[in-house]
């Protein structure tokens, strides 16, 4: 698995977990008659909805043991260390390739860029993070 489909699932649930429930057959009814003079509605179903619920990344991230410890808004082996993902320069260096810097040498300016382009993706895979941790 890739090192971004950790993170994702770390803090979106497994790829299993995150599918949608499938939606049951439709069934039709036959509405009793009503009584002379008077209409029968049929009574409405709340509607269904083939999305996944919106993961507050930010809120999700704070609410995990050790969040307080830890700088993971700026710092993208904070964020690494929180979810429990190896957040070594192999792994990060795998993560930039991933994201598509292959030239990454773990510099300062490599890691923000790297903890941006991360919470990009998490934005672009559903979830929702404020614009304060993205581009």
């Amino acid at each position: 698995m890739s090192i971004f489909g950790k993170i994702k699932d770390a803090i979106f649930g497994k790829e299993a977990e995150a599918k949608p429930a499938p939606r049951p057959a439709p069934t039709r009814t036959t509405p009793a008659p009503a009584p002379s003079g008077q209409t029968q509605t049929a009574p409405r179903s709340p509607p269904q909805s083939d999305s996944v619920a919106v993961v507050d990344v930010e809120n999700h991230l704070d609410a995990m043991p050790g969040a307080d410890r830890l700088n993971w808004r700026t710092s993208i082996v904070d964020l690494m260390k929180l979810i429990g993902v190896d957040s070594d320069y192999e792994s990060r260096k795998a993560l930039a390739d991933e994201m598509g810097r292959q030239n990454y040498t773990g510099s300062p300016d490599d890691n923000i860029w790297l903890h941006r382009r991360v919470m990009n993706q998490l934005a672009a895979n559903g979830g929702k993070v404020p614009a304060s941790l993205r581009d």
